[in-house]
C-alpha cells in the first residue's frame, strides 16, 4: 500500500448514519476475484436514485467521504474499503466506525478519521453549503482542518496505526521489515523440513 501522510481535497457529504458494508458494496459485487473495479459498485443501489449525493456533479472528484455516525457496520468485507478507494476516496470522516471496518481501512491505506459528533455535523453542513470546501487531514499530526468553514479538530489514532499509514505498511510490508531475519532463519533450517519456494 502507498504511504499516507496528508490527504487534501474536497469532500462528499453522505448525510446518513448506520451505513453498513452491504450498502457500501452490495453482495452482487463480491463475485469478483480481483481487487480492482469495485468503485463502479460503490453504493450502487443508492446510486440508482438520481438525487443520491454521488450523482451530483458538484461532488465529482472529491477524495474525502464525510458520513454520519456508525459507518461501516455489518459484515467484515474488505471489498467495502476497496470500493471506496477504487472510486477515489483517500479518507472517510465519521463520528464512529465499526471496528472491523476501521481495521480494514488501515490495512489498505484508507484513512479513517473519527471526529466528535458536533464536528461531524458541522462538516456535513459546510459541505452541503459549499461543495468546493477544501479539507486537509494530517495523519502525522492527527488533525482535520477545513479553514473556510472554521473547522479545526484532532482525531484519535494509535501510534502503531499511524506508523503503518505513514510508512505504507500493509500486512506483507510489516513482515518484510524483517526480511533479513527471515532469510537467515530459513537458511539455518534442517533440509528435511518443508520449505516455501
Amino acid at each position: 500500500m502507498d504511504a499516507v501522510q496528508m490527504v487534501t481535497g474536497r469532500g462528499v457529504p453522505l448525510d446518513r448514519s448506520d451505513v453498513d458494508t452491504d450498502q457500501i458494496i452490495p453482495s452482487d459485487w463480491l463475485k469478483r476475484v480481483e481487487r480492482t473495479g469495485f468503485g463502479a459498485g460503490l453504493f450502487s443501489e443508492w446510486r440508482d436514485d438520481r438525487d443520491f449525493v454521488l450523482n451530483h456533479e458538484e461532488y465529482a472528484g472529491a477524495t474525502i467521504l464525510v458520513a454520519g455516525p456508525n459507518f461501516g457496520t455489518g459484515s467484515s468485507r474488505e471489498h467495502a474499503v476497496w470500493a471506496l478507494q477504487d472510486y477515489g476516496f483517500a479518507a472517510v470522516v465519521s463520528p464512529g466506525f465499526a471496528d472491523i471496518f476501521r481495521n480494514n481501512c488501515t490495512k489498505s491505506g484508507l484513512v479513517p478519521v473519527q471526529v466528535d459528533p458536533a464536528v461531524g455535523r458541522a462538516l456535513l453542513d459546510a459541505l452541503i453549503a459549499d461543495p468546493g470546501l477544501e479539507i486537509t487531514i494530517d495523519v502525522e499530526r492527527g488533525t482535520l482542518d477545513a479553514p473556510a468553514a472554521g473547522i479545526e479538530t484532532t482525531f484519535p489514532m494509535d501510534e502503531f496505526t499511524r506508523a503503518r499509514l505513514l510508512n505504507g505498511w500493509d500486512d506483507i510490508g510489516l513482515s518484510l521489515r524483517h526480511e533479513d531475519e527471515i532469510v537467515a532463519y530459513e537458511a539455518g533450517r534442517q533440509t528435511w523440513l518443508p520449505t516455501t519456494v
